[in-house]
């Protein structure tokens, strides 16, 4: 990620606007409050657009429509007996007319040392200029908070990509595409919601921190409780909480939450992510597949209004039924160099993934093999949406067997634009093979394996008190809206996401 770091020159330029700002914050002090905080806003620039957009011009004249409205300065353009201004609002912008005439000539003459920046409240009536914008002909007009430091030139926005993650809030002031991108992320988060609930799911809160790290392969971040004089983890995930839930009874629930994994920094990873996980009793994975189908089309078509989407320049369209295959399957449908025979081969495995510099564990088994040489060289590939089943059970610790082969499991993941988006599996609740699934896990942790899960005693216990046949599922909140909002990358998605130490 390149970077101009700030010119002598501009950098002194700044510091030369701040000082000017703090000498009018100063006089401001002087004369009394310089934060007053009794305007209160009646009107909002969108809804004003809304209601009165399309009216003419002479009807304003005769009603005389009041309005008092709030927001940041972002244009200004000072006249002689007449100035114009531009103010933005959490749904957007309108312009206001300050006058010697109507708002006087003191308040006009204050206004002219305004700054871009400033926030201010306005009180008049609504107008259309000869052009036909929608205005506000102030009679009142308040500096409600002084801004001491200048916006990006001209209001162009922000261009630097550090900045812009580093300096959020800079980020929404300047850049409208930005706002829109949060907006569609909360709608997004609370349509998931509206479905689930409907569906009858009820919304949850597990823990945050674990004495017992678990529900997910992953590195995670340690702490310490003082006061218990114990060491805790950030959940990697909450699914071991969830299915001890669905034990006590609570037999549809779901939680959108927080996770924590102590791992790399990427355009499609940070360390702090949302996720989606829910879970229902008597079902199975091939339900969650038609499922999460179903879902995805409710939250396209109540977010976005259709069911076709554009990512990255490419259509996906969610109308149609999403592709299921294996592993194998998929590589061999996008390789077709490889045979069945040659994927069913550890030897011809393990020389292949050599040959391509991959990395793998070799411990592993076919079915482990197999997915190292899918995850490099075809999950990026898989654009369309697309479930791909039956994951072996050596890197499944927490899945169903499949009753026709004890070596795959009951699961899917599955794939849009060539990255996974969800994960999910009919649920092990057979407390034995659990419990040696750990105990496999735990010998892994020992052998060096950071990311392998620790043995769970308590959730062994509450599987022992009997879990009901269980469907469960994760989904990536971040990534899906990266997908809703043709986001390049995660941080484009996350308010503030992690960064390095600011120099």
């Amino acid at each position: 990620m390149s970077q101009e770091k700030p010119s002598v020159q501009s950098q002194h330029d700044e510091n030369q606007i701040v000082s000017e700002r703090r000498a009018k914050l100063e006089a401001l002090r002087q004369n009394g409050n310089a934060f007053p905080n009794t305007y209160r806003r009646e009107n909002l620039a969108a809804a004003l657009h809304t209601q009165y957009g399309e009216q003419s011009k002479e009807s304003f004249d005769e009603q005389a429509i009041k309005a008092k409205v709030a927001g940041r300065m972002v244009l200004k353009r000072v006249m002689g007996k007449a100035s114009f201004a531009t103010i933005q609002d959490m749904s957007g912008r309108i312009q206001l007319y300050i006058s010697n005439d109507h708002t006087g000539e003191a308040v006009h003459a204050a206004f002219k040392h305004y700054d871009l920046g400033d926030i201010l409240g306005a009180e008049g009536t609504l107008f259309k200029t000869k052009t036909g914008e929608l205005s506000i002909r102030v009679t009142d007009l308040q500096l409600l908070t002084k801004s001491l430091r200048p916006l990006p030139e001209k209001f162009h926005g922000l261009t630097d990509q550090e900045q812009k993650y580093r300096q959020r809030y800079l980020d929404l002031i300047t850049n409208e595409e930005t706002r829109k991108v949060f907006t569609l992320r909360s709608k997004i988060i609370q349509t998931i919601r509206d479905f689930l609930v409907k569906h009858e799911y009820l919304e949850v809160e597990t823990p945050m921190m674990h004495p017992i790290p678990g529900g997910a392969t992953a590195r995670p971040f340690s702490t310490h409780h003082n006061a218990l004089d114990m060491a805790l983890y950030l959940r990697v995930a909450p699914e071991l909480y969830l299915k001890r839930l669905v034990v006590g009874g609570m037999e549809k629930v779901f939680e959108i939450n927080r996770n924590f994994r102590n791992e790399g920094i990427s355009t499609r990873h940070n360390p702090e992510f949302t996720m989606l996980e829910f879970y229902e009793a008597y079902q199975d994975y091939t339900y969650l597949m038609d499922f999460t189908e179903d879902m995805l089309r409710f939250v396209a078509e109540t977010v976005l209004g259709t069911t076709s989407l554009q990512y990255q320049q490419q259509i996906i369209d969610f109308s149609k039924p999403f592709k299921r295959m294996t592993i194998t399957q998929a590589i061999m449908t996008f390789h077709p160099e490889y045979t069945e025979k040659q994927l069913s081969s550890r030897d011809f495995l393990t020389e292949r993934l050599t040959q391509l510099g991959i990395h793998y564990n070799p411990n592993d088994g076919i079915g482990g093999l197999q997915l190292s040489l899918f995850d490099e060289t075809t999950e990026h590939l898989l654009f369309e949406p697309i479930f791909i089943i039956d994951y072996p059970a050596e890197v499944s610790p927490l899945a169903r067997r499949s009753n026709a082969n004890p070596d795959i499991t009951d699961r899917f993941e599955l794939y849009i634009a060539g990255r996974e988006i969800a994960n999910g599996f009919s649920e092990l609740n057979d407390p034995d093979d659990q419990a040696r699934r750990f105990m496999a896990q735990a010998k892994a942790k020992e052998a060096g394996d950071h990311e392998a899960m620790h043995y769970d005693s308590d959730y062994i216990r509450a599987l022992e008190y009997g879990l009901p046949p269980t469907a469960g599922e994760g989904i990536g909140i971040d990534r899906l809206v990266m997908l809703f909002t043709d986001s390049p990358s995660i941080r484009d998605v996350i308010l503030f996401p992690q960064l390095r130490r600011e120099e």
